[in-house]
Formats: structure tokens, sequence, C-alpha cells
């Protein structure tokens, strides 16, 4: 095992339609996706499809949503370890206008407790905070066994804050400061409290604020995607995440901002396609995304 990650899972169907309908409406949407989703889920997703070889724990049901999820993992050779729930979520996403909005039924009572994995290959373990008492028992083996943690914050989570005591890399989204009420420059100092040893808050098309090992504040600007190339900016993040754990398990020895630079064109990539399957982008799609697109000013 050369990576781990950890979270929830969801099929995720997306769709484009100029209104959503009210009542006894009825509308025709003009585009439509079917695919994998979840914070971790998706950015392990994004890993496999740069060439890694990532497992992924995740609650796994007995239904044929469950079926379509393992079938798409298999696709990409992720190995897929499970925690009993008794139905598979999903999640309805409608994008519009660089913004999207979001409808989901999630299970999360899980029915046994998670699968004790061994870390001891591991270059890297990946959490977005759901499936709080997994993460936390594999984040402090991790630190045992000195394999960096890195976590999706993108919301105040039951047992984050403990969780953060145990992570390397910490990226959270800016949701994340608006719900502890902390500037980014704050949630930068808190990160840093926590004993994470690099952290930063993402904040769409501003980019990525950030520390390095050094402690030194930096700002990573977003690649500028033309407005009328923006199809959906959901799971831009998880390819994000994704990506950068995919850079750093290619070189663990590279500076951050590398690895950084690298997610931030993947997640270019991401938003000027419709579902989280068709957004994954390639090493080349990196690669032109990186020579194409400038950075917002």
């Amino acid at each position: 095992m050369d990576a781990l990650f950890i979270g929830h899972a969801y099929i995720d169907v997306s769709m484009i339609a100029d209104a959503l309908p009210h009542g006894d409406e009825k509308s025709v949407a003009k585009d439509y996706a079917v695919s994998f989703g979840g914070n971790s889920a998706t950015a392990a997703f994004a890993c496999a499809k740069l060439g890694q070889s990532p497992d992924l724990l995740i609650p796994v049901a007995r239904d044929w949503l469950a079926h379509m999820f393992l079938d798409m993992a298999a696709t990409y050779g992720l190995r897929v370890h499970s925690r009993r729930v008794a139905r598979s979520s999903l999640s309805f996403v409608f994008p519009h206008h660089g913004q999207r909005a979001i409808l989901r039924a999630r299970d999360d009572t899980y029915l046994q407790s998670f699968p004790r994995l061994d870390l001891t290959s591991a270059k890297l373990l990946h959490l977005d905070g759901h499936m709080g008492d997994a993460a936390l028992y594999y984040a402090k083996a991790a630190r045992e066994k000195g394999v960096l943690v890195s976590l999706d914050g993108g919301a105040l989570r039951p047992g984050l804050l403990e969780l953060l005591n145990f992570v390397d890399v910490a990226i959270v989204a800016k949701d994340l400061c608006r719900q502890m009420s902390l500037s980014e420059l704050e949630m930068l100092a808190f990160l840093k409290e926590k004993g994470c040893r690099v952290g930063g808050v993402t904040n769409g098309e501003k980019g990525l604020l950030w520390y390095d090992l050094d402690g030194d504040t930096q700002n990573l600007p977003a690649l500028h995607v033309p407005a009328e190339k923006v199809v959906d900016t959901s799971g831009a993040g998880d390819v994000f995440h994704g990506a950068y754990c995919a850079s750093f398990l290619d070189d663990p020895t590279a500076p951050w901002r590398e690895h950084f630079e690298f997610a931030n064109a993947a997640s270019a990539h991401k938003v000027q396609h419709l579902g989280n399957e068709a957004g994954l982008p390639s090493r080349s799609d990196i690669a032109l995304a990186r020579r194409r697109l400038d950075t917002v000013i």
C-alpha cells in the first residue's frame, strides 16, 4: 500500500438546466453526468488517474449504487476497503454560472467497525474528516510510522479539531474559516499552532493562501479559466487534493509549491468538464493547462 484515502463516498448525478422545476412543473436538462463522488473518494480517483495506486476506505452498502461505485473503482485500479452501511449515498449536483447547488442523501450510520489495515509500506494518508473514528485511528497510526497525513478540511466535522493534532498537511476551505469565525491568516496561525507543517486555505478562483515548512506565508493564484469555459466547479477542490497527493507520491522531496502548482492546473482542468469522472485530468491535461492558462492577477 502506497497511499490510503479515507472518507465518504457518493454516486453523483450532475445536471445542467436553466432552472429547477417547482411544484408540478417538469423540465428537461441540457446535459447530465453520472459519476463517483465524495471528497477523499474523488481525490483517490484523481490520484489514480495520475498513475498512482491508492487504497480507499469508504462506507459500502449492498445495493445497485454500490455496485456502480465499485465497478468505477475497479476500472481505475483502486483497492476498496469497506465499512458496511444500509444504503449508498446519493448526490444531485446542479452547476450554474460558476456555482453549484448540491442536494445529498447520506447514510453514515455504520453497521460495523472499520477495518484495520497495515500502513507499514504507506507513504501518504489522505483524510476528509468523514468517518471520524477511522480518520483519527489511522492519523495516529500514520504519525507513529512516519507516514505523511494530508487533510481536506472542507467543513467543521465532528472530531476535526482533535484530528488536526496528527495532520502534517492541512488544506482547508474558506467555508471552514467562516464556520470557525477566523480570517484566512488567523486560520493559518491556528493550523501552525496545531502542529501542521504545511497549511493552506483554498478560496475558489482566488487561489491558495498557504505556508510552507519554513512557516512563510505565500499566495498561489488560481489559473484563469475563461468564464465561457467553466462548466462545473463541483469536485475541483477534490481533484486539487488528489493531484498534490499524486505529485507528493511521485517525489516526496520536491518543494510543496511544486506539488500545489501541479494541483492548481489539475483543478483548472476539472472545472471545464461536467461531472467528476470527465474532469479527472491526465498528466498531459495538466501540462496543457499550465501552458495555456494564465494566473489570476
